[in-house]
């Protein structure tokens, strides 16, 4: 019996990421963008927990693979698909496009498409075991959540023009599957010279955090890229 919990409690958590990820993406649908952050911020600490989880108990196994992969997809691609899908609704078109106004906010679900992409290249890549290829799914979710519930009121006015949020997403979803060597923030010890780069990157988030709040993970997100590149051409 005990046995069976353990081999089953990474699991429990993976579904609770499925959870989470679902009410984000009926929060996206209704508008409520601080919602659907909130549920986006809880399934990327459940998802955090089931692979931290899993190797502590070694409860490894292909259906926990796949399961975590599935979950990702709807908390990571779906829900800020949503999310920017919503976003499309609510801004304001010019008339010489408005003609498109109607099927403009399906290329949000690009999100949804280049996530799924990601996540399986993830799964068969070996390359990726101590640091990342292309933007991870669940930084690029938290970026979307982020600049709806901060930008909000900017990307809805005249100012934003509709053009600009789709060539954003088509960034993002670029991103995602691209060949950019990304750092993780995996400590293997607290010694300055293995983890300078995560060092310099959560002490740049600290005064992010503090003067933008929750809203503040889509700067954090592009502060992550931008060191992820600088670091990059410096190698």
């Amino acid at each position: 019996m005990t046995h069976s919990i353990k081999s089953n409690l990474p699991n429990t958590v993976t579904c609770l990421n499925l959870f989470s990820g679902c009410v984000a993406c009926v929060m996206a649908f209704q508008a409520r963008y601080d919602l659907a952050l909130l549920f986006i911020i809880l399934s990327a600490i459940f998802d955090f927990f089931d692979g931290l989880l899993a190797r502590l108990l070694h409860a490894h196994s292909a259906i926990g693979k796949d399961l975590d992969s599935l979950a990702d997809d709807v908390s990571f691609g779906v829900a800020p698909s949503l999310i920017v899908f919503s976003l499309f609704k609510e801004m304001v078109y010019p008339a010489y496009i408005l003609s498109l106004a109607p099927y403009i906010p399906y290329a949000a679900f690009l999100i949804s498409v280049f996530s799924a992409l990601r996540l399986a290249k993830f799964n068969n890549d070996t390359r990726q075991t101590t640091s990342f290829i292309g933007l991870p799914v669940p930084a690029n979710a938290l970026f979307w959540g982020s600049l709806a519930v901060g930008g909000h009121s900017f990307l809805i006015s005249d100012y934003c023009h509709p053009v600009c949020l789709l060539l954003l997403v088509c960034l993002s979803s670029w991103l995602l599957v691209s060949e950019i060597p990304m750092f993780s923030l995996k400590f293997k010890n607290l010694s300055w010279k293995d983890n300078r780069i995560s060092f310099i990157f959560l002490l740049g988030c600290v005064p992010l955090l503090i003067f933008l709040g929750i809203s503040s993970f889509a700067a954090i997100i592009v502060w992550y890229i931008l060191l992820s590149l600088l670091t990059r051409k410096g190698e």
